[in-house]
């Protein structure tokens, strides 16, 4: 039963009201969203839509991080229109599918924690890239059918009841926050606009979201070794996205409540929802920083605020219908515009004379690419490996070595730093074997043997000195290090002189 109970986080407590005006205002919020990204992929708006009810369900329920709220998204929409175009939208059910079950092996190997090797940087530059991207995105709606720019009262009218909007949401908590700002906003504004009779785009401009229960249907593909090759290379990078923007939108929630979410746990659920999905007639998803931070500055912190959210948003689909595509899409635009600013890292700005160069280049890079390419995963991975080199440059250049002879006429080096292929030149660079006396004492007391580099630079050296009739011991070698060395004896010839076993010369 305890089991039981924390599964479900029952035991937190919870403030209902909160939670429930919450799931309200997010479930509102993924409406206009969803049907965008449905329509970016050639897909129906309800693939969207129920693809956003099913992936904030599942998670909500069973995700490693209460608060946090998934849906359609940008990023996997992006992915699905190309395989949209060439085969249809059954296969696209079939590539989220199998999109899930590698999501959900992620999660029971345990990859989650490879979240730790996202730098901060890297970090910043994703929320500061996608804050960009979700204000870039409101600018569509200070447009007219053609693509032209709003003008004269039609612009007025809109830019009017965005700024109400924005004004509502930052002044209403300042006077009380018994009811979540954003909510009070959108229904504000919607009354102005209704009972004025005001023309203004509304939610039903877009399309209409009236439908079903999502259906059941299992995807009408050849089970063949052709479709599983059709499928897998959008699969894998459902797959990847998907968690990368899940795990990061994790940390940031994590961060903000001062708490911390499961990653492998968040891995299974995302991976079990979108399979859900692809069986329930939905385009796959991932979480929505987005709407996760209108969900936690809105004071949600446990499960419930998601479950009212797909529940909502289902509701909506199959009774309201009616009344939700008159929602005024000002409303929604000025709520997207707060997150937006919401959501950027302004501190990261105010820290840039005090950051590494290094640091600020990861930032700026991953931020550019999110912004230009709308792609999450690849900035993210550009990010790191960036982070990565210069990492390994910095490791690189600081090894070095203290050279002293002792009584017995035995040079000594003392290498400081690791030896790894970053750094193989500049400690070959350190020995002066010809002018160095017959015996020699290689000491890593504070170094350690890394990679194959490394043997084969061990190798190099050794042979040198053998050339010259001397003989080398090493020192102080870590057991790693004397475990590598002992395995790359079946690759390549590990040259140690004197000591053939790899005994470590003690003091």
């Amino acid at each position: 039963m305890k089991k039981l109970l924390n599964l479900f986080d029952f035991r937190q407590k919870v403030d209902y009201k909160i939670e429930i005006m919450s799931g309200l205002t997010v479930a509102l919020a993924l409406i206009p969203e969803s049907v965008a990204f449905s329509l970016i992929a050639g897909l129906s708006p309800l693939t969207g839509l129920y693809a956003s009810f099913v992936m904030a369900l599942v998670t909500s329920i069973f995700g490693g991080r209460p608060g946090m709220i998934s849906g359609a998204t940008g990023a996997i929409a992006v992915v699905l229109v190309t395989l949209s175009m060439d085969y249809g939208v059954e296969y696209i059910f079939a590539a989220v599918i199998f999109a899930g079950i590698i999501q959900a092996l992620a999660g029971l190997l345990k990859l989650g924690k490879l979240m730790r090797l996202v730098p901060h940087p890297v970090i910043f530059g994703f929320v500061n890239g996608l804050a960009i991207i979700i204000f870039m995105s409101q600018l569509d709606q200070f447009k007219d059918a053609s693509g032209a720019w709003l003008t004269g009262s039609n612009l007025f009218i809109l830019l009017g009841l965005v700024v109400l909007t924005m004004l509502i949401i930052w002044l209403l908590p300042k006077l009380t926050r018994a009811v979540p700002a954003s909510l009070v906003a959108i229904l504000v504004v919607f009354g102005i606009v209704y009972f004025g009779e005001i023309s203004t785009n509304t939610v039903g401009d877009l399309a209409s979201i009236g439908g079903g229960f999502p259906p059941f249907h299992i995807p009408q593909v050849p089970l063949s070794f052709e479709t599983l090759l059709i499928i897998l290379p959008y699969s894998a990078i459902i797959a990847g996205v998907g968690l990368i923007e899940s795990l990061l939108t994790l940390n940031i929630v994590d961060e903000i409540t001062q708490t911390r979410g499961n990653g492998n746990r968040e891995a299974i659920a995302q991976g079990s929802a979108n399979i859900i999905s692809g069986f329930f007639s939905g385009m796959g998803g991932c979480a929505m920083l987005g709407q996760s931070l209108i969900n936690i500055s809105n004071g949600a912190r446990a499960r419930l605020s998601g479950i009212i959210a797909a529940v909502a948003l289902l509701a909506f689909i199959m009774f309201g219908a009616s009344i939700i595509e008159q929602l005024p899409m000002a409303a929604l635009t000025g709520l997207m515009i707060m997150v937006a600013i919401g959501t950027f890292e302004w501190a990261s700005l105010r820290t840039l004379k005090r950051m590494p160069k290094s640091d600020i280049l990861v930032m700026v890079l991953v931020t550019l690419v999110t912004v230009i390419l709308h792609n999450l995963a690849l900035a993210v991975l550009v990010g790191v490996i960036i982070a990565a080199l210069v990492f390994a440059w910095d490791n690189a250049i600081r090894i070095r070595a203290r050279k002293s002879i002792d009584k017995d006429g035995v040079k000594h080096y003392e290498i400081y730093g690791p030896l790894f292929f970053g750094s193989t030149t500049i400690f070959s660079d350190k020995f002066d074997v010809a002018n160095d006396p017959d015996e020699v004492v290689i000491d890593f007391k504070e170094s350690r043997v890394v990679d194959m580099s490394a043997i084969e630079a061990l190798n190099k050296i050794t042979e040198r000195y053998q050339k010259n009739g001397k003989v080398i011991h090493l020192k102080h070698l870590s057991p790693d290090s004397r475990r590598l060395l002992k395995n790359a004896e079946e690759i390549i010839e590990v040259n140690i002189i004197e000591d053939p076993n790899y005994k470590v010369v003690s003091d």
